[in-house]
């Protein structure tokens, strides 16, 4: 078993439930990085993941991808502050098999995972019928359709996970650059934190594909 998460009191907490619940051999990370390292050297009964870590505010996402390319079978739960159904509905076509939201039960947690180490998908019962039934409203058109080709890679970097190095280095920009485009993509879409603006990402721009060109720096397109 092996859990990514950088919160130390979360972690220990979840070792003494999975010890609790008869697993044993649990380790820990907390760098996405050391966690795929970990699981292409010895591969882990399952994989938990926090979606949120330093690395940026949705970058599990990233993760999960990047590991089920290349594990297609082993299980993920996902363990998220994030009750919000987009961001689930994220997760899992990303490849999760389990969202979990970490203020649940302890037994909710265990619940999910020995369901996905059964090959059952699972989700927290506060997200179960959101996730069957909820409908979003479509943004305003013309708040997208008055965005720069660089302010929608943006968003869809956002919706992939990408923090703002992450996104600064793609884009050969300063991150102080980046914040602020974010900054002003929040009123011209009507979000107020950067949580809804990722959230927006996620619901308006799929996550950019590995084989997605940077845009084309034009003098009318700086964003």
């Amino acid at each position: 078993m092996l859990i990514v998460d950088d919160h130390p009191i979360v972690v220990a907490g979840f070792r003494r439930l999975l010890h609790d619940a008869g697993w044993h051999a649990v380790e820990h990370t907390s760098s996405f990085a050391k966690a795929f390292r970990l699981c292409r050297r010895a591969r882990p009964e399952a994989v938990v993941v926090d979606l949120a870590m330093s690395a940026g505010s949705l970058a599990g996402l990233s993760f999960v991808r990047r590991l089920r390319r290349y594990d297609s079978d082993i299980p993920i739960l996902v363990l998220s502050m994030h009750d919000d159904p987009l961001i689930a509905r994220a997760a899992l076509k990303a490849g999760a098999n389990g969202y979990v939201v970490k203020d649940t039960s302890p037994e909710e947690l265990v619940q999910g995972l020995a369901a996905i180490l059964h090959g059952t998908p699972y989700v927290s019962r506060v997200l179960a019928s959101d996730l069957a039934f909820h409908k979003t409203h479509a943004p305003e058109s013309m708040a997208i359709d008055a965005l720069s080709s660089r302010e929608r890679y943006v968003l869809s970097l956002l919706a992939e996970g990408k923090s703002y190095a992450q996104i600064a280095d793609n884009l050969a920009l300063s991150y102080k650059a980046v914040a602020h485009l974010c900054n002003r993509l929040k009123p011209k879409l009507g979000v107020q934190s950067l949580q809804e603006l990722v959230r927006f990402a996620v619901q308006n721009f799929p996550a950019a594909s590995t084989t997605t060109r940077k845009p084309a720096k034009h003098p009318k397109d700086s964003g």
